[in-house]
């Protein structure tokens, strides 16, 4: 694996950040680039939600800040198009949904195949779709955790990247739960970026590669 069509501007490679909400995710990108744990050009933060508090961490950052509201379009066709346009005006190497709560089309998906990645709040393939932790609670599990993965047409099912895993401990609620999520959530999600930006991460006919050999791992809870 190589870097090649993975670099801009002065050789940081680029991304694009897709969110719905408070952005606590691309916070995490953003200090990781700061601090110089991730060599990323960050080009824009594009939200469906024009009051998505996490705009304004974009914008406090000096980094360019888009929306596309979906209740502003006719169809989930006619929100993918834009969005798509507005994805390649910036043309990234890497297109991240970092708490991006809008389910995109499988002609969105197949444009990006192999260059999207999303953030889960559970061992996936264990509890896809919402209110992961109030799920995992009620199913007794002992350990729970975060995923990050490839995006495929099939929700929540893409190859797995990496996984981060929590103990879930007594007298646990949905919100101790998530809280202890999200701190993985804040560190595997940076991590993963960076091994993509910096060409040691793939997708090669469904399998994820890592410098080359199968990745998917999962640190201990």
């Amino acid at each position: 694996m190589t870097t090649a069509g993975r670099e801009s501007g002065a050789g940081r490679p680029s991304l694009v950040v897709l969110i719905s909400g408070r952005g606590s995710n691309l916070q995490a990108i953003l200090d990781a680039i700061r601090d110089g744990r991730l060599n990323a050009d960050l080009r824009a933060v594009i939200s469906n939600d024009p009051d998505a508090p996490g705009l304004e961490y974009a914008r406090r950052s000096g980094i360019p800040t888009e929306v596309v509201d979906h209740r502003s379009y006719p169809s989930r066709e006619a929100f993918d198009s834009e969005l798509r346009r507005l994805i390649d005006r910036h043309a990234p190497a890497l297109v991240v949904l970092a708490g991006f709560m809008r389910i995109l089309g499988d002609d969105f998906i197949r444009h990006y195949e192999g260059r999207l990645i999303n953030i889960h709040p559970s061992l996936l393939p264990a509890f896809p779709g919402l209110n992961t932790h109030a799920r995992a609670l009620a199913a007794g599990v002992r350990e729970h955790g975060a995923t990050v993965h490839f995006v495929t047409p099939a929700v929540d099912a893409g190859p797995v990247i990496v996984q981060a895993r929590v103990p879930v401990k007594p007298g646990d609620s949905p919100e101790t739960l998530a809280e202890r999520v999200l701190r993985e959530e804040h560190r595997i999600l940076p991590e993963a970026i960076g091994w993509y930006l910096a060409g040691r991460l793939a997708l090669r006919e469904g399998r994820v590669l890592l410098d080359g050999q199968p990745a998917g791992k999962t640190g201990p809870a």
